[in-house]
């Protein structure tokens, strides 16, 4: 079961602004990496479910942060069907993504008030996750759309929250540009968790990027 409610994942993802992305399949691995965003300011993380048997990794790194990360909310994403959401929210995933907008996914998460952020391209496809309760959107990939997409979104519906996933970095220009467009929050996946970072095992440089992103993000949004 959840831990948390719909309501204040998507109000932590509004809080921080940003959602790290990670998968692999080393137990041990991920829980240093959990452990360096979360050392770093991050309260959510995004378990990208792409391989085999990641179900068995993800419940371990669920438990772990149960027991020793307070506050850090997980959630799962890469879902493709109703089973493997269902599957995961038994493992108490905080919410589920997905690459696209699917009417099955969000009819389970909503019977279990667990938070979905689907992946959409069009305003057509926004208004119907909001009329299937959706509180964040994600858009992906971000490379394709950019900033300019969510203000002319933003225009309209300024009551619609964008999380861009794809296409977003580090660097101060490419955060002002989102950020100033009015996202709610960015997905960041190796843009954040290097392979390199992963290679070298360099936990410490993680959680000092994850420091300053969140520092910059703050910084940006208060200008």
């Amino acid at each position: 079961m959840a831990e948390y409610t719909r309501i204040e994942v998507a109000n932590t993802m509004s809080e921080t602004g940003m959602v790290p992305l990670f998968y692999h399949p080393d137990i041990e691995l991920g829980k240093q990496v959990l452990k360096a965003c979360y050392d770093g300011g991050a309260r959510l993380l995004e378990f990208t479910a792409r391989g085999d048997f990641a179900f068995e990794v993800f419940s371990a790194l669920n438990k772990y942060a149960l027991a020793e990360l307070p506050g850090m909310i997980m959630g799962v994403g890469s879902i493709t069907d109703a089973a493997a959401a269902s599957l995961f929210i038994q493992m108490g995933a905080n919410f589920i993504v997905t690459p696209s907008l699917r009417e099955d996914i969000a009819i389970t998460c909503n019977r279990r008030k667990i938070m979905y952020a689907p992946g959409c391209g069009s305003l057509t496809e926004i208004n119907r996750a909001e009329e299937l309760g959706v509180e964040v959107i994600k858009l992906f990939p971000g490379s394709t759309y950019g900033p300019g997409f969510v203000k002319a979104i933003k225009g309209p519906q300024p009551w619609t929250s964008i999380m861009p996933t794809g296409g977003v970095s580090t660097d101060p220009e490419n955060l002002k540009g989102w950020f100033g467009a009015g996202v709610t929050c960015v997905g960041m996946g190796s843009q954040l968790i290097s392979k390199a970072v992963l290679a070298n095992k360099d936990y410490t440089g993680l959680t000092q990027k994850v420091k300053e992103t969140l520092a910059l993000i703050k910084e940006i949004r208060n200008t």
